[in-house]
């Protein structure tokens, strides 16, 4: 929708006293804030009514807005829900947004099998399996692991047991008397159980058990002279000290529970949580957020809530945090839903709860002061880099740099990532990926044509609507592309077939493969490798690379990427591995006639006619 013909006043009036979520939209209709209100006639309007008693954020705010629009809903609830979504969607600048993406691991038993195994895991499913966690290093997860295997010699395999009884040789753990070998037998169901109990009563905090087994074994095995034996027990007890020393912080009672202490600085706050269970603490963790001059505690601990624990898949029973907060119950009716169970927000008062709260915010306020000078150095240098590039290349305007990769792996699909930097930062919501759908196998260039023609014919047909734009529907200032004069020519190409003008640069790496300058108008542009500029492109490019890779490298790890062989009938695993021993390459297998084809190991004519057909009948 053209600005020009949105009327403010006259929307204003349009509004339905309904429940819903309001989207304000500043320049180039980028969204700047999402809100929701019970009542939407009468929450959007108190925006543009008298500045009396409005906060500075919220004033700057309005001054930018060029138009709204807004979404109606059933309930409050729904609200909630639609608000948190198009938050993370769009990440407006006018709200508090929860800077950091992590998933932590948990440590899964599965005791809803015959012959649970126990293995780490980053997602929490509604199952028959016992879950414990969060942890905050995968590294001690694997190491927790890796003492129960020794502790109640716990198998590890993914076998499918009871069905695969038999079937197989024991493996390495079996011969190195860290499993007791259910995959053959050799101990029944019910021992079997006997040693998960003792370990989901170990994961629980329950030692005694164990430390007071090792030290009577410890002691056995010295008084038999069997000191390598003795070491080997005292060395497990070393461990289980260990573990029980880095849980110590303890509370009240057994229950679940985080604890949440927020601060905050100029535009800069701080989240740090405390991870409790079984009434220990198993970790904490630090979280920043990006605010605006003159939020409050309470609304920002409440966006950091809903934005944290949509993402999290565990939810514990209570949360405990320093202030009251604007819709508690409205909080803990969401939370309770995705939990499955009741959840409640307390703020503690008094005694060793309100000392443990207080903790949480010391921590949190310590942390933001140790980073808070480094963060707004490294925000005003990357701003600075930009506006640097933005002389260098003789811009107008350099808010938004799009940068482009292609991935792939012989015989595989390609896959293009798309990666976004504006003012100098990475804007990770509007990355996007790209799987590869006309291209057989390796062509970068090919590859790259494909995917910013979806990339800009998409940007063609959010012009042509209403709609309010996505990442897509936003004009970059640069295209980079990783590469150089080919891939620049390429992205040019497609630009002037859309009737489009974007300057192009190609980030150009030297024979070791670093970044050593841009590519742009047909000349390769030196950069000092001191410069903040420099550094700044040389970000750009590793970032673009690792999204693509790691994109690439999750669809194999997901078996989602395939071989192309994959695809033609009569061709299984054995015959695809035997092609590529023998071409070496799609490109050869293609070329290839059906008697050559029939003369590979394992093929006969009808495969060989198969893949023949395929490369020569598309």
């Amino acid at each position: 929708m053209n600005d020009e013909q949105f009327d403010i006043q006259e929307e204003l009036k349009k509004l339905p006293s309904k429940p819903g979520v309001y989207i304000m939209h500043g320049n180039e209709d980028r969204v700047i804030y999402v809100g929701k209100a019970v009542s939407l006639k009468n929450r959007v309007r108190q925006y543009f009514q008298t500045s009396r008693g409005k906060s500075p954020k919220i004033l700057k705010m309005v001054e930018q807005i060029q138009r709204f629009e807004y979404i109606v809903v059933d309930s409050e609830m729904e609200a909630l829900v639609l608000e948190n979504n198009l938050i993370k969607e769009y990440s407006p600048r006018y709200n508090t947004l929860l800077k950091d993406d992590k998933t932590y691991p948990y440590i899964k038993v599965t005791t809803g099998e015959d012959f649970p195994k126990v293995f780490l895991t980053r997602k929490v499913h509604r199952d028959r399996s016992r879950y414990f966690g969060p942890y905050t290093s995968a590294g001690a997860v694997k190491e927790t692991i890796e003492l129960l295997r020794k502790l109640f010699k716990i198998r590890s395999c993914s076998r499918r047991l009871p069905q695969d009884i038999g079937k197989e040789r024991p493996c390495l753990y079996y011969h190195l008397h860290e499993c007791l070998g259910p995959c053959n037998g050799y101990i029944s169901k019910e021992e079997y159980r006997r040693h998960i109990d003792r370990a989901v009563d170990f994961l629980s905090g329950k030692y005694g058990y164990v430390r007071n087994y090792l030290k009577e074994r410890m002691q056995a095995a010295s008084d038999s002279m069997d000191f390598e034996k003795a070491i080997e027990y005292r060395e497990l007890l070393n461990d289980i000290e260990k573990l029980s020393e880095s849980q110590k912080v303890s509370t009240v009672d057994s229950d679940d529970r985080d604890v949440v202490g927020l601060s905050i600085l100029g535009t800069q706050a701080a989240a740090q949580v405390f991870f409790i269970r079984d009434g220990r603490m198993i970790g904490r963790d630090n979280f920043h957020l990006d605010t605006e001059e003159g939020d409050e505690i309470g609304d920002t601990i409440y966006a950091f809530i809903t934005q944290y624990y949509a993402g999290t898949p565990y939810i514990p029973k209570e949360i405990w945090i320093q202030t009251e907060i604007n819709e508690k119950e409205l909080l803990e009716e969401w939370l309770s839903g995705l939990k499955g169970n009741s959840v409640r927000i307390l703020i503690p008062k008094k005694g060793n709860k309100e000392k443990l709260v207080e903790m949480a915010v010391k921590n949190a306020e310590n942390h933001l002061l140790m980073d808070y000078e480094k963060l707004k150095r490294d925000k005003a240098r990357t701003k600075d880099a930009q506006e640097g590039l933005r002389k260098i290349l003789g811009l107008d305007k350099l808010d938004r740099i799009e940068s482009y990769d292609i991935s792939n792996t012989n015989g595989y699909e390609s896959v293009g990532s798309m990666v976004v930097f504006y003012d100098g930062q990475p804007r990770n919501n509007d990355y996007r990926k790209f799987r590869i759908r006309t291209v057989t196998g390796p062509d970068d260039y090919s590859s790259m044509r494909e995917v910013l023609t979806r990339r800009f014919t998409h940007l063609k047909r959010n012009e042509r609507s209403d709609m309010a734009p996505d990442s897509f529907g936003i004009l970059p200032d640069l295209i980079l592309m990783d590469g150089g004069k080919g891939q620049v020519n390429i992205a040019l190409e497609v630009l002037e077939s859309l009737s489009l003008n974007i300057p192009v640069c190609g980030m150009v790496k030297d024979d070791s493969h670093r970044t050593r300058g841009l590519y742009c108008n047909n000349t390769e542009l030196p950069l000092d490798i001191h410069s903040a500029e420099f550094k700044l492109i040389t970000r750009i490019q590793d970032e673009t690379h690792r999204f693509a890779i790691e994109y690439h490298r999750s669809l194999r790890s997901k078996e989602q990427i395939h071989s192309i062989l994959d695809d033609i009938p009569g061709i299984g695993e054995k015959r695809r591995r035997a092609l590529m021993r023998h071409f070496k390459d799609i490109n050869s297998i293609r070329s290839a006639d059906v008697e050559t084809l029939q003369n590979c190991e394992s093929m006969d004519v009808r495969a060989a006619q198969n893949v023949y057909d395929y490369f020569h009948k598309q």
